[in-house]
């Protein structure tokens, strides 16, 4: 696949600098940055963003998650991995991911289990980073990025 957008480079610094500082406020709310990874590898996984997912995988290896957990985020209802707070998120992830074709969107069931293990800010932190996640997600469907870039 070719990046259909030659000169990224060319794109307003201010923009980068904004989503820089976002990035800045999503981390410095004391989420685990485990659990953003995979709250990030989930919703790519359901847009069908390669280059997001690569990135998702390699982020998470990172600050340190496991092969194990990597390949089944994608079952995680299955899956005996991941904590109840995990769950919780992934959960999240998915719901404000699919938000097309009459889904239900974040139920209240939802956001009460979400409230049952993380603080307002974090619970912020973790919407900003599925908001996120679904942004670039479309701009890297949309110019075609392929996997395996590095950002930053």
């Amino acid at each position: 696949m070719e990046n259909r957008l030659k000169n990224k480079d060319a794109n307003n610094p201010d923009l980068w600098k904004a989503i820089g500082h976002l990035h800045k406020a999503v981390s410095a709310a004391g989420v685990d940055p485990k659990l953003l990874s995979l709250v990030h590898l989930r919703a790519s996984q359901i847009n069908g963003c390669s280059a997001c997912v690569h990135a998702g995988v390699a982020g998470s290896k990172k600050a340190g998650e496991t092969d194990e957990r990597l390949h089944n985020v994608a079952a995680w209802r299955d899956a005996p991995f991941y904590s109840d707070a995990e769950r919780a998120a992934l959960a999240l992830a998915e719901a404000a991911t699919r938000l097309q074709d009459g889904a239900p969107g974040v139920t209240d069931e939802i956001w009460e289990e979400i409230n049952a293990h993380f603080t307002e800010e974090q619970i912020g932190a973790i919407t900003l980073e599925i908001a996120l996640t679904n942004f670039f997600n479309r701009i890297n469907r949309t110019i075609k990025e392929p996997a395996g870039q590095t950002w930053g």
